[in-house]
């Protein structure tokens, strides 16, 4: 499964010495943070990445890593996980990390599920 780019909410990509900026952790913190799922990233030209929207307030999304260890769950890769986050999901009416900063997470979630 791969998402038409256009149809993709626009955000920045973070890249690891942004995210240890942003997020204000020692590279080997933020490294775990995606080890353990808390964030996700993804190979964009050459650089590992991560979508800026993933964090708020210096912070990764709470429910960020739940939902991903659902779409890893459902067989989805990393990659795939990112772009289905970032596509408008139409049984949501937005795409699913929207619903996620706006506090949505179990109809994030109960979507995710199905996609098993």
């Amino acid at each position: 499964m791969t998402a038409d780019d256009s149809a993709r909410i626009e955000t920045e990509w973070l890249t690891l010495p942004e995210l240890v900026e942003e997020l204000g952790e020692p590279l080997g913190r933020v490294r775990r943070l995606l080890d353990e799922f808390h964030l996700v990233g993804s190979r964009r030209d050459g650089a590992l990445k991560v979508p800026s929207v993933f964090i708020r307030d210096g912070h990764p999304i709470a429910s960020l890593r739940g939902t991903v260890i659902v779409l890893h769950d459902a067989g989805f890769s990393d990659d795939e996980a990112i772009d289905w986050l970032l596509t408008p999901e139409d049984s949501i009416g937005l795409a699913p990390i929207e619903a996620l900063r706006a506090g949505r997470k179990s109809e994030v979630r109960r979507v995710a599920l199905t996609l098993a």
